[in-house]
């Protein structure tokens, strides 16, 4: 008989490897661990909209040396753990993402330090390189995949809950970003999701789900709405 006063027993529980060097590779993405060979088409991605840095705690660089000095910082870090997004199609970099707060003895993962050029926001790249950092965290056993962001930024509540994790509540003044507060809004998924997001991921990144114009025969947050255990009230049901 199961004790109600706690959680359930773990007794097979191993802790998953952090990430590491094994490139992630998808139809449309490919993800390569940031070095600085990537810096220089980076930084001319990214200076298209000096706003993409509005919510993280650093940039936008005003040259190419201090953009440089930033990504050799990040390559000697173990956490986060920086990855570069490659366009298939181009063999271009054109966004940056990390896992972060890694704990691997409790099985717990985040994805943050998200930034994507105007050249691949609400594109597949960019969808499919998320869902392949999501894949990897699952399938390496991790039990929790978390996602943070200041609850002011709208599009990445939005990306979130598209992506099929679940709304958890808002860290009020939980930090302060660049001289201002921030409030922080969270979402998660667990290993027990995962199954139900692969096939709602694998089902929007299908090449029959597009037309010949690009137009998605149906959204992935629809695909997803089926998994999320909550949504995030400020956006409602939908994406």
């Amino acid at each position: 008989m199961s004790d109600k006063r706690f959680g359930e027993p773990m007794p097979d529980w191993a802790p998953p490897p952090p990430p590491g060097e094994p490139l992630l590779s998808g139809r449309y993405a490919r993800l390569e661990r940031l070095e600085e060979r990537h810096a220089h088409e980076l930084y001319r991605a990214f200076a298209e909209d000096d706003g993409i840095w509005d919510y993280l705690p650093y940039g936008p660089f005003p040259s190419e040396v201090g953009f440089l000095r930033w990504v050799r910082d990040m390559t000697l870090r173990d956490d986060p753990w920086f990855y570069a997004v490659i366009d298939q199609a181009t063999g271009l970099p054109g966004a940056v993402m990390s896992y972060l707060r890694i704990a691997p003895p409790i099985g717990t993962i985040e994805l943050g330090h998200i930034n994507i050029s105007p050249r691949l926001q609400r594109s597949r790249v960019a969808t499919e390189a998320m869902a392949l950092m999501i894949g990897w965290a699952f399938e390496a056993g991790y039990r929790r995949f978390e996602w943070k962001c200041d609850a002011l930024n709208i599009p990445s509540r939005r990306a979130a809950q598209r992506l099929g994790l679940s709304y958890e509540g808002t860290f009020r003044q939980a930090t302060i970003v660049k001289g201002r507060n921030r409030d922080t809004a969270w979402f998660a998924a667990t290993d027990k999701e995962w199954p139900g997001l692969a096939a709602a991921y694998d089902a929007w990144l299908a090449p029959e789900n597009f037309g010949p114009d690009g137009f998605q025969a149906e959204r992935l947050s629809d695909l997803t709405r089926l998994v999320r255990v909550s949504a995030d009230p400020v956006l409602g049901s939908g994406d």
